[in-house]
């Protein structure tokens, strides 16, 4: 059970980091500064954030 809600939760990280990432290009190309730099930033600490978290055995990755 423990490992189902750690797959959920990496895959759960993994999409908050790309919608912000694209948010972030968003913002930026319509010349919205401020949301662009905020979603930019909330991208980098998504990153550092499932760096952090252990490595995914080999199992897991497949998915």
């Amino acid at each position: 059970m423990n490992d189902r809600w750690l797959r959920l939760g990496r895959f759960g990280l993994r999409a908050l980091r790309i919608t912000a990432s694209t948010v972030s290009l968003l913002e930026l190309l319509r010349s919205d500064l401020a949301g662009g730099i905020t979603a930019g930033l909330a991208w980098l600490v998504f990153l550092q954030v499932e760096r952090r978290l252990p490595a995914a055995q080999a199992s897991e990755r497949m998915f």
